[in-house]
């Protein structure tokens, strides 16, 4: 599930039952708005930069689309036909002190920020 280094999402997807639904760990400073993930589709030359403040972001493949739902020029989308990055905390924080808090106390102020920036290359 080692994403540091470009490849296609579906190499190894086989290898993770399910699919993948994982929450990553970002090395940075706690609260500093840095690249998260980018992602290049090489047939459109789309990319999407995702920037967070966030700890972590959680990467879902679709692992529950049954073919049911059609899009656009009737496809219909199968399982692991999309994703998703969520910008987040780890999940189970409030359990674990080592984790990043994400407790909110009366009168505090949760703020975040999350980018989504698409070109082209």
């Amino acid at each position: 599930m080692d994403f540091t280094t470009a490849k296609k999402i579906g190499t190894d997807i086989l290898d993770v039952k399910g699919g993948y639904d994982h929450n990553y760990v970002l090395n940075k400073k706690a609260n500093e708005l840095s690249l998260a993930a980018s992602v290049y589709e090489p047939v459109s030359g789309r990319v999407m930069d995702m920037f967070t403040t966030e700890p972590g972001v959680q990467f879902y493949t679709g692992n529950f689309l049954d073919g049911s739902l059609v899009g656009k020029h009737s496809i219909r989308y199968v399982k692991h036909a999309g994703f998703c990055l969520e910008a987040q905390h780890f999940p189970d924080s409030p359990n674990q002190p080592s984790f990043p808090t994400c407790i909110l106390k009366p009168g505090q102020t949760y703020q975040q920020i999350t980018i989504y920036k698409f070109s082209t290359r």
